[in-house]
């Protein structure tokens, strides 16, 4: 179903992400989370489950990470041996700097008789000594594993400093990917701004436009808002301030996703830009795991008879 969905250029594709428990947990804590995992997905009626991997990015910005970086389980491993009764298609992130050539080939080997969904990221920054280019593992899966259903990341954050974004995704589109998974979004017009000119430059090309998801993220904190900040999501003043002085934070951000999204999704169909969305919690706190999980249902039904 969701390989139909992305290949047919379908709207209403959507997903829930999570991060992988840390390294460092014991094996019974890390079955514990994974238990925990199942729960509450398999509540949820969606396309597929996005399954990060982490990467460390102290190279990206200056300024001290508000939580400590610790090493997560490999999403592959994770999904493999401890999510095996989430019978949803796994969309498997690879930060793909850390790998050797030969080790990412191996990697993403075909497995007979599965499909198999993957987003390739590339470096944190251009001072982040890496492994393996992001090209160059897309020249690595067109010769290993050209079935693999590739997906980009989308930031339009990004756009806003030099109007290039949709470009950026173009030449991705280009190398393999299928579809995209933004950035957390909450600012609205820097993701209009670039569907809009995903859309002109693909209309004016005779371009297939392919779905862009976007990621959605409860906020129930000051703690979780300076992470989301820390992690480069761009945040509007009055949005910030809106946050900072309500009384319920958390309920606040979830009605200000559900407004985002709404306006991203109208603007996207009326212009034919096949859309979907991504929810996920930055946080491990219950309570913003639980809103992203309710904000999941509620997208789900905005999403109804795209």
């Amino acid at each position: 179903m969701l390989k139909q969905k992305i290949l047919n250029g379908k709207s209403g594709i959507i997903t829930y992400g999570i991060t992988p428990p840390k390294k460092n947990n014991t094996e019974e804590k890390i079955k514990e989370i994974s238990q925990k995992h199942i729960e509450r997905i398999n509540g949820l009626d969606i396309d597929g489950l996005v399954i990060y991997d982490i990467q460390d990015e102290k190279d990206r910005i200056s300024e001290n990470r508000p939580f400590p970086f610790i090493e997560t389980v490999d999403p592959q491993i994770y999904s493999e041996n401890y999510l095996k009764d989430l019978k949803i298609p796994k969309i498997i992130y690879r930060s793909v700097g850390k790998y050797t050539p030969d080790e990412f080939r191996n990697l993403i080997r075909p497995v007979s008789g599965e499909d198999a969904f993957s987003v390739f990221v590339g470096a944190a920054s251009r001072n982040q000594s890496v492994l393996l280019k992001l090209s160059d593992a897309y020249k690595i899966r067109q010769d290993t594993n050209p079935d693999l259903m590739l997906g980009g990341v989308a930031i339009p954050e990004r756009h806003m400093k030099n109007f290039d974004e949709h470009l950026r995704i173009i030449d991705k589109i280009n190398k393999g990917c299928k579809y995209f998974i933004t950035q957390a979004v909450y600012n609205v017009e820097a993701a209009k701004d670039f569907l809009s000119d995903y859309y002109y430059y693909s209309k004016n090309s005779n371009l297939t436009m392919v779905p862009v998801i976007f990621t959605l993220t409860p906020c129930g904190s000051t703690k979780t808002l300076e992470f989301m900040k820390w992690l480069g999501i761009s945040i509007p003043r009055w949005l910030e301030n809106d946050l900072m002085n309500s009384e319920d934070i958390l309920n606040k951000s979830v009605s200000l996703s559900k407004s985002i999204f709404n306006e991203l999704m109208e603007f996207c169909l009326e212009k034919g830009i096949p859309v979907g969305c991504n929810i996920e919690s930055v946080s491990v706190r219950k309570v913003e795991i639980e809103a992203s999980i309710a904000l999941a249902k509620d997208i789900k039904y905005m999403m109804k008879g795209i």
